[in-house]
C-alpha cells in the first residue's frame, strides 16, 4: 500500500486532498484490468456471480466489513475509520445490457447477447478504487464509509431490495450523504464531471392499455364496435394532455412505443393494445401525468362505448440531486482537477435511475463522468446502451479520486 500525504486544512473547514492523485497511479493498472475482466463477461439482472466474484476478489485483503445481497448479488463493504465521525455512501452498479456488442473491442463481451452498453464495468473499477484509497487512510478517516456494489440498476432495480436489505445501516447509523458517478460514451468530452442542483434524471412509469369493443366484419363496422379508431384517439390525446395540461416549466413527456391491433385487414378486432412511458421530472408532475392519462383514456373509451383497462405500472423514481450536495460535488471536481474538468448540466436527462431510491433517503449527488474515447466526437459518437459504444477506461482513475475525496471531505466537515 502506498502512504499518503497528511491531510491539510482546506477551505470552507473541509479537509483537503491527502494524496489521492499520487496513490491511484499504484492502483490504476489493476483497476483497468478489473474493468476488462467485468467487460469480457457481463451478467444482467439481479443475479450476477461472476461480477460479485471478480468484486470480492478485488476487495480482498482490505479492512473491510463485507456482506453479500440475500435475494441480489449485491455486495456491501464498509469501512470504519479510525476517527470517530458520520457515514457517508458511495455507490457502483454493476449489471449489463441484453445487447450484443459491436464494437470489436479486444476484451469485448465473449457473453451473446450481452453487454457493457451503459459503463457500468466502469462504475465497479471507479468504486473498487475508491475503496482501496480509503483504506490507506483508514486510520485517519473521521467517520465510515459504505460501498455499495449494486446489481440490477437496468432492472428490475437493486437498489430497493438493497435498501429492503440493510443497506443504509449497514454502518450502524444512517448516511448523512450518497454520491455515484455515471459514465457516459457520449455528449461529454472525455474526463470532464457534470451534474446538476436538483432533478438530475426523470421519473420513468409506464402505461399499459386495452381498449375493448366487439369484433366484426369490415364492411360492417355498425354492427361491430371498432376499438381501433378509439385507441388511436387515446395515442393522440395523451399528447395533447401533455401540452394542455402539465406546465410547461416542470414538464413530462409521454411516449407510445407499441400498437397492436388485429389480424387482417377485413376483420374488425375485438381489442386493441398499446404501451407507453411516461416521463416525470418532479414528484407532483409525476402524480399529475398518473391521474391525468387514466382519466383520459377511460374518458375516450367511455366516449366511444367501449371499455378500457388501463394500468399504470410504477418506476424508478425522480433522482433529485441536493443542491448542497452538487455544489460541493462541483467544487470538489474543480478544486481536483481544474474548471475545465467540470459543466454544470443545464437540463435534466429524461433517462431513469434507481439511485433515486438512495436519494429519495439521502441527501447526495449524482455525477456524470465523459468516458467517450479519443478520436470520436461526443457529439455523434453513440450513445450510452448502443451496441457501438465505447468507454475510454483511461478515466477509471479519476473516477476513483473523486469518489475516494468526495467522501474524506465530507466526514471531515
Amino acid at each position: 500500500m502506498s502512504t499518503l500525504a497528511s491531510p491539510a486544512a482546506g477551505t470552507g473547514g473541509t479537509a483537503a486532498e491527502p494524496g489521492f492523485r499520487a496513490a491511484v497511479q499504484e492502483h490504476a493498472a489493476d483497476l483497468i484490468a478489473l474493468r476488462r475482466q467485468v467487460h469480457r463477461r457481463p451478467e444482467i439482472g439481479l443475479h450476477l456471480p461472476q461480477t460479485q466474484a471478480a468484486v470480492l476478489a478485488a476487495l480482498d485483503g482490505l479492512p473491510l466489513e463485507i456482506t453479500t445481497g440475500r435475494s441480489l448479488s449485491s455486495v456491501v463493504a464498509v469501512l470504519r475509520g479510525g476517527r470517530p465521525g458520520p457515514v457517508v455512501l458511495l455507490r457502483g452498479d454493476m449489471d449489463a445490457l441484453p445487447v450484443t456488442e459491436l464494437t470489436g473491442l479486444e476484451y469485448a463481451s465473449e457473453v451473446a447477447g450481452a453487454m457493457h452498453a451503459c459503463g457500468h464495468d466502469l462504475h465497479v473499477a471507479m468504486l473498487a478504487g475508491a475503496a482501496r484509497l480509503l483504506c490507506e487512510v483508514r486510520d485517519r478517516l473521521p467517520g465510515s464509509v459504505i460501498f455499495m456494489f449494486q446489481p440490477g440498476e437496468e432492472g428490475p432495480g437493486g437498489a430497493e431490495p438493497m435498501i429492503a436489505e440493510g443497506l443504509l445501516d449497514a454502518a450502524g447509523e444512517h448516511p448523512v450523504a450518497a454520491y455515484c458517478l455515471h459514465a457516459l460514451s457520449a455528449l461529454e468530452p472525455f474526463g470532464r464531471f457534470s451534474t446538476r442542483r436538483g432533478p438530475m434524471l426523470a421519473a420513468a412509469d409506464t402505461l399499459k392499455v386495452t381498449v375493448r369493443g366487439a369484433g366484426g366484419h369490415g364492411s360492417a363496422p355498425q354492427f361491430a364496435k371498432d376499438p381501433i379508431p378509439a385507441a388511436c384517439e387515446m395515442v393522440t390525446a395523451l399528447q395533447t394532455f401533455v401540452t394542455r395540461g402539465i406546465d410547461i416549466f416542470d414538464p413530462a413527456v409521454i411516449t407510445v412505443g407499441t400498437f397492436h391491433a388485429g389480424t387482417v385487414e377485413n376483420v374488425i378486432p375485438a381489442r386493441a393494445e398499446f404501451g407507453a412511458t411516461l416521463r416525470s421530472f418532479s414528484p407532483a408532475t409525476r402524480e399529475r401525468v398518473r391521474q391525468g392519462v387514466l382519466d383520459v383514456v377511460r374518458g375516450i373509451a367511455a366516449a366511444h362505448g367501449l371499455t378500457a383497462d388501463a394500468d399504470y405500472v410504477p418506476g424508478y423514481p425522480v433522482t433529485m440531486n441536493d443542491g448542497g450536495e452538487a455544489e460541493f460535488a462541483a467544487r470538489t471536481a474543480v478544486e481536483l482537477f481544474g474548471e475545465d474538468r467540470f459543466a454544470w448540466t443545464a437540463n435534466p436527462v429524461a433517462g431513469a435511475e434507481d439511485m433515486s431510491y438512495v436519494l429519495e433517503r439521502v441527501p447526495g449527488a449524482f455525477v456524470y463522468l465523459g468516458a467517450c474515447p479519443p478520436g470520436l466526437d461526443p457529439v455523434t459518437a453513440p450513445l450510452n446502451h448502443a451496441p457501438e459504444a465505447r468507454y475510454d477506461d483511461a478515466v477509471v482513475p479519476d473516477g476513483a479520486v473523486l469518489l475516494a475525496e468526495l467522501a474524506w471531505r465530507r466526514l471531515s466537515r
